[in-house]
């Protein structure tokens, strides 16, 4: 266990079709066959651990300019990020206590366009930046073919960074802090399973869960945000085995409801 702490910043919302977090979530019926759909906002957060070894920035959210043309008009209209100009990476770390170059490390759970927006600010610098292998390949081949998911901007990744590439399934860079391949969404997703001192241990999936009808009615997510379910599925057995042997707190990628409870954080 280790004496640190992790802090929840808040890098706005996207609005968008429910249908994309939960497969099925709206479905028609014999009398009703056109049935309202949910359209909402999720959140949008990175995290800052404070450890004793480094601070660590996990994940560095939507680029600032997404509604100035830096994302595409259909990713934009697929999740509209109404507030991304609100939420400059370096503002909303500074809103948090923390500078820029207060950052030691940054690791990108994936490289989909609301989580690798920020990478932008490290171009150039020697901050090493963790991402699975499997990830930034993808990414790269998803970006430069008409394969792959519609979900990357090659500009948000394609900068000069200092990549850690991260080769194994599960990986320790840091004392109690593991890097753990979760795949499913992306072949490459990699969450963290963190183990405090005072909170015990937390799971953080990244967007292999979204919301809790992911983890607990085990619901796939939905509408093509899916690379393999079968991967999908496995790794969810996976993540309940952590959260079985650790009674660890599971934390998702997307949830309204869980991100007001956990934007105080943890070991503070």
């Amino acid at each position: 266990m280790v004496d640190a702490t992790v802090d929840v910043i808040h890098r706005g919302g996207l609005e968008c079709d429910q249908n994309y977090m939960i497969e099925g979530e709206t479905l028609g019926t014999h009398d009703e066959p056109n049935p309202d759909l949910t359209y909402d906002e999720i959140p949008v957060w990175n995290l800052v651990i404070d450890h004793p070894e480094a601070t660590i920035l996990w994940d560095t959210g939507s680029h600032h300019d997404a509604l100035e043309g830096h994302w595409p008009e259909g990713l934009l209209q697929a999740f509209y990020p109404h507030d991304a100009h609100e939420h400059r990476l370096d503002d909303d770390l500074e809103e948090a206590g923390y500078d820029l170059d207060d950052i030691d490390a940054v690791f990108q759970t994936h490289l989909h366009l609301d989580h690798a927006g920020g990478l932008e600010f490290f171009d150039g610098t020697d901050v090493p930046i963790y991402v699975h292998e499997r990830e930034i390949k993808f990414a790269y081949y998803s970006a430069k073919t008409d394969k792959g998911s519609s979900a990357y901007i090659l500009e948000d990744f394609d900068h000069d960074l200092n990549w850690q590439v991260i080769h194994r399934d599960r990986e320790e860079h840091f004392e109690d802090v593991e890097f753990v391949r979760f795949p499913g969404h992306t072949p490459g997703l990699t969450g963290t399973v963190i183990h405090l001192d005072d909170d015990g241990t937390l799971v953080f999936t990244g967007d292999q869960v979204y919301q809790a009808p992911n983890y607990e009615a085990e619901a796939p997510l939905g509408a093509g945000l899916l690379w393999g379910k079968t991967e999908w599925f496995d790794t969810l057995q996976h993540i309940k085995e952590i959260e079985r042997r650790h009674d660890a707190a599971v934390v998702y990628g997307h949830d309204k409801d869980q991100f007001e409870e956990i934007r105080e954080g943890w070991g503070r």
